[in-house]
């Protein structure tokens, strides 16, 4: 029987989402499902959500929630991060805030720009402690990290511990999905091989029994039926003839090109929502206090259905030895030949009773590799700074952000660090 630890669990919908997964599998139905949070109320809910997915499926895991943890961590085989340090107030509000006050927009700033940054430092000063208390109650478990930034957050978890992780996102399957809706091919008849770094990977290969499906895809254009809230990435397809894998949205923030103060023909051309991020936070405060009602009603039942996300196939994989391919973010350990060694990489992996095995890819388009590249000195020095305390890193890894770059000059970059790392405050205490 595995024990299955949920870092974050207040995070409850998509907790529920996950145990509802987990608990599907007739091998897994008997788990420990141990829920931790600092959040006391959202925890309690997110134990009775339990029960009642449990409950759905007509299976008997058990069941643990608790605050303390090292004691939810104390022997887990598996453990699945899933929190948000400083949550939606103060510290997204505060990475978009301060940054506007300097002429600087963003849509998500949860990967990369100023926000990416902050969120980084606020949240691997955390994975350090949670990475030390792994070390001491459960040296040998397999950690799944959801928690963004994705690439910032598994670089210095592979660089600060040697407990085994993998980084999960949804954008590889889900993507996959929507450009099948787009050229009208069940998803299911579609064989695809992807690579590169999480939020800015790219298809490398888009098939069906053979046949190279690029073209359909370049038909979507030609035709004039790219949705509207997909312009930026089909833009960026017509530029680089890969289709990448995360949202318009993100990925306007990730390049120089289409966020500019002074060309707001651009934000109306690609339809950018800024501040898309901010509300989508205020829309799910709103309902969650009817949710919330709703789950913890005795009278109400729970319906599970199975999500996309890798977490539960990975632990299945792993547990029943039935091999699944997944796509997972790991240390470049000579899997893409022409990105720097040890960054963190998106590449599909094998996983069975002998874990997580990383595909080799070897070398990617040079332009994609060159693209990602901007992305990754963002990453690296972030990372340099959560791990060495070295607060002059925050300014390198701001100047060298293309969306920061192409908007600030330098002494606006070095005044804008030192409000956010101020406006943080406890939040980052190295710097302070």
């Amino acid at each position: 029987m595995s024990k299955i630890t949920f870092i974050g669990a207040g995070s409850t919908v998509f907790a529920k989402n996950l145990m509802g997964d987990i608990l599907s599998y007739p091998a897994l139905a008997d788990s420990t499902l141990t829920l931790f949070d600092i959040n006391e109320e959202r925890l309690r809910t997110s134990e009775i959500v339990a029960r009642k997915v449990a409950a759905t499926l007509g299976v008997n895991p058990t069941i643990e929630a608790t605050t303390d943890r090292c004691e939810a961590l104390e022997g887990a085989d598996y453990a699945i991060s899933m929190f948000q340090i400083a949550g939606y107030k103060p510290g997204t509000l505060t990475d978009f805030e301060v940054p506007k006050k300097y002429g600087l927009r963003q849509t998500i700033a949860d990967t990369l720009g100023i926000g990416g940054i902050m969120r980084g430092l606020r949240t691997i000063r955390v994975f350090r402690e949670i990475l030390r208390d792994m070390e001491q109650v459960c040296p040998d478990v397999m950690h799944l990290n959801y928690v963004n930034p994705m690439a910032m957050n598994c670089w210095a978890i592979n660089r600060d511990s040697n407990i085994k992780t993998v980084g999960l996102c949804h954008s590889v399957q889900g993507t996959a999905g929507q450009i099948a809706r787009d050229i009208g091919v069940p998803i299911e008849e579609i064989n695809y091989t992807c690579a590169g770094i999480n939020h800015m990977a790219f298809y490398l290969r888009f098939e069906r029994e053979g046949e190279d499906l690029y073209p359909l895809i370049h038909k979507v254009v030609e035709e004039g039926r790219v949705p509207d809230w997909n312009r930026v990435r089909y833009e960026m397809f017509n530029r680089l003839g890969y289709f990448v894998t995360e949202s318009s949205e993100h990925f306007s923030e990730y390049v120089p090109w289409f966020i500019k103060r002074d060309r707001p023909d651009l934000i109306e051309e690609f339809n950018i929502p800024l501040d898309e991020y901010i509300t989508r936070c205020e829309r799910q405060i709103e309902k969650w206090h009817n949710l919330r009602t709703e789950m913890e009603d005795p009278n109400t039942t729970i319906e599970v259905t199975r999500s996309m996300e890798y977490g539960s196939q990975i632990i299945h994989g792993m547990e029943s030895g039935e091999p699944v391919v997944i796509y997972g973010n790991v240390a470049n350990n000579g899997l893409i030949d022409n990105l720097p060694q040890d960054c963190c990489v998106e590449v599909p992996c094998l996983v069975d009773k002998n874990g997580v095995q990383p595909t080799k890819i070897g070398k990617i388009p040079p332009h994609l590799a060159a693209l990602m590249q901007t992305n990754i000195n963002v990453q690296s020095l972030t990372v340099e700074a959560a791990l060495t305390g070295k607060r002059e890193h925050i300014y390198h890894a701001a100047m060298l952000d293309p969306h920061t770059a192409a908007e600030l000059s330098l002494d606006q970059i070095w005044s804008l660090v030192d409000d956010l790392i101020e406006a943080h405050g406890e939040w980052l205490p190295a710097y302070q």
